[in-house]
């Protein structure tokens, strides 16, 4: 398929720059934030710079096999989806520590709840979206919270999110990762926010 990949590198303290700037495929870019900005803030400047008719957010960490686009991409190309959400729980998930598995349940129940919808995974990384729909949402979510925002104000103008399974390896606190529960109260307000004002 035709696409662009847009690196966004929210000041990183690895190698990111110098590795990306070594790999020569075409419709490769990357974005340099001077200091550390945040999840959100690293995916509304993807959007801004994006070009394509469709938004895949990936994280850098590979929990998420690229090799699924094709099957996340598949409902929006033949018409069945506007929206299409990769979910964890509805495929193979490993290593989800029980404070992430708890937490992710807890927000998704909320969601459903406050927005009468039936997700599985809320706060799952792979959201494929119509660029200008996603560009239409006016993100203001700086750090984890985005993905709260994000499905609170599809969900707010009756947009129907259909989900997909997707596998997913779970890497744990020493391999680098970042999110723990204390991000699961930004998030759960802004489910709570996003419910009343747009």
């Amino acid at each position: 398929m035709d696409k662009e990949i847009i690196v966004v590198n929210d000041c990183s303290t690895d190698d990111t720059s110098e590795r990306v700037a070594g790999i020569k495929i075409d419709n490769l870019r990357l974005i340099e934030h001077p200091t550390n900005m945040g999840k959100g803030a690293a995916i509304q400047t993807g959007v801004r710079a994006a070009i394509g008719q469709y938004t895949i957010i990936q994280d850098a960490d590979l929990e998420y096999d690229p090799q699924e686009y094709e099957s996340l991409l598949a409902p929006l190309r033949d018409g069945r989806a506007r929206v299409v959400y990769g979910s964890r729980f509805l495929g193979r998930h490993r290593n989800m520590s029980p404070v992430q598995l708890f937490g992710n349940k807890l927000l998704t129940a909320t969601t459903n709840v406050l927005y009468g919808a039936s997700l599985t995974d809320m706060e799952t990384c792979y959201k494929v979206i119509p660029t200008k729909l996603l560009r239409d949402l006016n993100l203001g979510s700086s750090h984890f919270e985005v993905e709260a925002e994000i499905t609170a104000k599809l969900l707010r103008r009756g947009i129907d999110i259909l989900e997909q399974p997707i596998s997913y390896v779970a890497r744990d606190s020493d391999e680098g990762k970042k999110i723990g529960w204390v991000d699961g109260f930004p998030a759960l307000w802004s489910l709570i926010k996003y419910r009343f004002i747009d």
